[in-house]
């Protein structure tokens, strides 16, 4: 029996698959976030090859058998850094034939299955994927949370801030936006906007914690707070921008109606965003509900 390994490591989670020959999941481990970015690189070289043992002890018997290893092909997908990862995956031993590739990969994948078309995601990051009718892949966006990542966690959680602190200081009309981020910092019902303002700007993960207000940012938006759904609309509408701007290059001559585009990520597939982007483009936008390493799943079943 032969297996293979697939890797989506993102900012948030690592989470790898062993599967047979037939691509049915044998094992699966989940990690923590190992973006070199955010974590740092030797520290997103120990999360990984952690993973790989801990997901790979499922065949230590059979390992201690065998004078090579079953497993045939490993195959990472991974955020941030390229480079990087290319070298890791030159330096793993006894994962077969060890290759890296993006993580927009995987989701473009459950999007498009292997057909042209295009994936617009918004998770921790996001980004704008396609395979264009020549069968090359493209990448869109993913800047990173310092250049701003439209419609991704963090964007979300900036906008909202900056739209409370605004109402705070008493230049806009007051929502459930400011109570919200005051609750966020922890910092009482008695705090200002100066005040909050300090607490993200000297938290010592920005990003992250800024990037974990964009639940209850949904949240409002879903209990029909109108001033959450438009910081939604507004922080969607500039990755659909960018979508729509992809399609237009690469399908020159292709209506925009007929290009497979799936939205990806718990901002883009909320009922009220979705409803909210349709009218604005001729993209046929469609929810993918699987998981990332369910694209990785097909990937390696095709390969």
């Amino acid at each position: 029996m032969t297996y293979k390994i697939g890797v989506d490591g993102g900012g948030t989670k690592t989470e790898c698959v062993l599967v047979d020959a037939a691509g049915v999941i044998v094992a699966r481990h989940l990690a923590p976030g190992c973006n070199p970015n955010i974590v740092g690189p030797e520290q997103a070289r120990l999360i990984l090859t952690d993973a790989l043992g801990a997901l790979t002890s499922a065949l230590g018997a059979q390992l201690s058998t065998l004078s090579s290893s079953p497993i045939v092909a490993t195959q990472l997908f991974m955020s941030g850094l390229p480079g990087f990862w290319s070298e890791v995956a030159a330096s793993l031993k006894d994962f077969g034939h060890v290759t890296a590739a993006l993580d927009s990969l995987p989701i473009l994948e459950l999007a498009t299955h292997g057909a042209p078309g295009l994936v617009i995601h918004a998770g921790t990051g996001s980004f704008v994927a396609a395979r264009a009718p020549d069968g090359t892949i493209h990448y869109a966006g993913g800047t990173g949370w310092r250049f701003g990542d439209p419609g991704s966690g963090y964007e979300l959680g900036r906008r909202a801030i900056s739209r409370a602190l605004l109402e705070l200081q008493g230049w806009l009309p007051a929502s459930r936006l400011g109570p919200t981020v005051r609750d966020h910092t922890q910092l009482g019902d008695a705090a200002d906007a100066r005040a909050i303002t300090r607490f993200y700007y000297s938290h010592v993960e920005p990003n992250r914690i800024i990037a974990a207000l964009a639940p209850a940012v949904l949240r409002l938006a879903a209990e029909g707070d109108h001033t959450a759904h438009q910081v939604l609309i507004e922080s969607a509408g500039e990755l659909l921008d960018l979508a729509t701007r992809v399609a237009t290059k690469l399908f020159p001559d292709t209506p925009l109606h007929t290009i497979p585009t799936g939205l990806s990520g718990a901002l883009l597939i909320h009922s009220a965003v979705a409803a909210a982007l349709a009218p604005r483009t001729r993209l046929p936008l469609t929810p993918i509900t699987a998981s990332p390493i369910e694209g990785v799943r097909r990937l390696l079943l095709r390969s």
